[in-house]
């Protein structure tokens, strides 16, 4: 990059302000270097932000000026806030004398990060690889459990998301992922989720693992029971396969606990983790598993079976001391029970008084899912939802699903804003209701309201439409000022 870029770049970010002519100039770039169809997307839900002055649980809009509240934090990424300044000053102190390091030497920075995994990990959680990011930490996983069993079949449950690479791809529980994209890894088999007798019939002698989220975030929050996560363990131990939880969105405080799965007093055999664990600033993702003979006999034979570039390095480790020291320090695990509570209570309340809008609320800590009752609702409220100031995202297996996943650091007064802005939303969405919901009583039209690329298309022209009106008011407001 050019001195010049460079600098237009850096001037750019300190600007509070910036123009609609300056937004469209960089969604044009943005469509022709890297995806069209995510600008459009994105525009059609008031998404279409850009991230300036973030701090804590807010972030900037520097087109509108507005303070938006980041309730999705990509997908669990922010759990202690946006440019945590503990954070930023780990990641500065580490590099004024460190680099990334070499991938394949032993490091004091791993080493000293590996041992608080392992003393924050529940049960005998006590050993640990690192990885690339959320799916380099699930393909890791997996091919530990393979590798060490030496069994083919890996168990998954339906609308699981562990991410978009190999393994973690194939362990997928919904064929949009896939579907472009196969054959995939064999053997792979899917199961609904918080059945354990689906469970039962599909674990035989040849499983090598069952993987699972505690929480399943992209199928719309749903919670595992404590009975169920009891039962799978049983089940494990009974057929001797693996246990594999991917704690990659529900780690590091999220669900009210340093682990979703301490809430049942489950240990599995192995545990994704990433996301948070960079502090929002520098990449990092790992694997910890159980100090048992079938795992650690397989690594000692074959200590290169899994070998990250990036993950683990030593700038990413100095961040993530930091973080795991942070949540202990700030106790940020009961806020995020505290906090989770007041808006999951907040929200039941709405539900009540929307009964035919709002089919369920669920959630555990600040992992919270609203569930409307039509599809295309989640789109509708994203929308609705960012003009009232707050950036939430609707579930990419189930779209009427919206999730509301607040940085753990929120305070009450974060909270009552995000319950202000959520009833403020519901309004306004209710007044287009009165003519979607007759028109999706229409055969045929409720499949297109739902269809992902017809609201895209619909929303799109209705932004377009309210971009004109305010460019119009706006050059006429500036005349009638002068």
């Amino acid at each position: 990059m050019s001195a010049a870029n460079k600098t237009n770049l850096a001037s750019a970010e300190a600007s509070v302000r910036m123009s609609l002519q300056e937004k469209a100039a960089i969604d044009k770039m943005f469509s022709l270097y890297i995806n069209k169809g995510q600008v459009n997307y994105l525009k059609a839900g008031h998404l279409d932000v850009l991230e300036h002055d973030r701090n804590g649980i807010r972030f900037q809009d520097p087109v509108s000026g507005k303070m938006m509240i980041d309730c999705f934090s990509s997908a669990g990424s922010f759990n202690v806030g946006r440019q945590n300044p503990v954070m930023l000053r780990a990641l500065s102190e580490a590099a004024d004398s460190l680099d990334m390091g070499s991938f394949n030497l032993t490091s004091r920075y791993k080493t000293a990060l590996a041992k608080e995994l392992a003393a924050i990990a529940p049960g005998d959680m006590n050993r640990v690889l690192f990885a690339a990011g959320g799916g380099d930490a699930i393909d890791c996983a997996i091919k530990l459990a393979l590798g060490a069993t030496g069994r083919e079949e890996i168990i998954s449950t339906i609308k699981a998301y562990h991410g978009h690479t190999g393994f973690a791809l194939s362990a997928n529980g919904k064929e949009h992922y896939r579907k472009y994209f196969e054959p995939l890894m064999p053997s792979f088999s899917f199961v609904p989720f918080n059945d354990l007798d689906a469970m039962k019939k599909a674990v035989t002698n040849n499983t090598a693992a069952v993987i699972l989220e505690p929480v399943q975030g992209e199928a719309g929050i749903f919670v595992a029971t404590d009975a169920y996560l009891k039962g799978l363990r049983e089940i494990c131990n009974e057929k001797g396969a693996l246990l594999i939880l991917d704690e990659i969105q529900t780690g590091f405080g999220r669900t009210g606990k340093m682990f979703a799965a301490e809430h049942s007093g489950v240990v599995a055999d192995i545990m994704t983790i990433g996301k948070s664990l960079s502090g929002g600033l520098f990449p990092n993702a790992a694997v910890i598993y159980r100090d048992v003979d079938i795992l650690n006999g397989y690594i000692r034979k074959n200590p290169g079976f899994h070998t990250p570039y990036v993950g683990g390095s030593d700038l990413a480790c100095c961040v993530s001391l930091s973080v795991i020291e942070y949540i202990q320090k700030e106790n940020l695990c009961a806020n995020s029970r505290l906090m989770g509570e007041k808006l999951k209570q907040a929200l039941l309340e709405l539900k009540k008084e929307n009964e035919k809008i709002i089919r369920e609320v669920r959630g555990i800590g600040l992992m919270i899912g609203i569930e409307y009752i039509h599809e295309f609702m989640g789109p509708m409220m994203t929308d609705a939802l960012a003009q009232n100031g707050v950036f939430a995202v609707y579930s990419g297996n189930a779209p009427q699903v919206m999730r509301f996943m607040l940085p753990i650091v929120a305070s009450e007064k974060d909270v009552d804003d995000v319950i202000l802005a959520v009833r403020n939303s519901v309004k306004s969405m209710k007044t287009l209701l009165p003519l979607a919901l007759p028109a999706a009583k229409i055969p045929g039209v409720l499949k297109l309201l739902n269809n992902e690329a017809v609201q895209t298309v619909v929303f799109n022209w209705i932004r377009s439409a309210e971009d004109l009106y305010n460019k119009i008011f706006k050059k006429n407001g500036e005349r009638h000022n002068e």
